[in-house]
């Protein structure tokens, strides 16, 4: 009996505590789901970074800046991790059976390749690689 008693006071316990985690909202994975969330992201990853245009898949995003920047976004855990592209990053197409996709190398082996799903990934190749001085990746 008091094995019984010990285990339905530890079960309650987890449970107590997995809906307080809940109630406060931590843990789960944040999605980049809303231009809004792709620009509180890039404000977090580099203070000062105010896009005027950006894109999102859930996963992932892009935005560029009034100055020309383009930082790109993807999630790192329960948090999100960005770049904002170098000389050395270029993008392009990735074609799929039934859609296209961008392809973001930013030239950073540890940050490595992103791939949005996004509507016109052409634009923001040509944009990327434009202000890379790339004609083409």
């Amino acid at each position: 009996m008091d094995l019984l008693l010990q285990t339905a006071g530890s079960l309650v316990a987890i449970l107590a505590l997995a809906g307080l985690a809940w109630w406060m909202k931590l843990g789960g994975a944040p999605a980049l789901d809303s231009e809004a969330a792709v620009r509180r992201a890039a404000g977090e990853v580099e203070d000062g970074f105010e896009p005027i245009a950006a894109d999102f898949d859930g996963k992932a995003g892009i935005a560029r800046d009034a100055q020309g920047r383009i930082m790109v976004i993807k999630r790192h855990g329960n948090r999100f991790a960005g770049r904002v592209l170098g000389p050395q990053a270029s993008a392009g197409v990735w074609q799929d059976p039934g859609h296209n996709a961008l392809k973001v190398d930013s030239g950073e082996r540890r940050f490595g390749t992103v791939f949005l799903d996004i509507p016109a990934p052409e634009t923001w190749a040509d944009a990327i690689n434009r202000v890379n001085g790339r004609r083409d990746a």
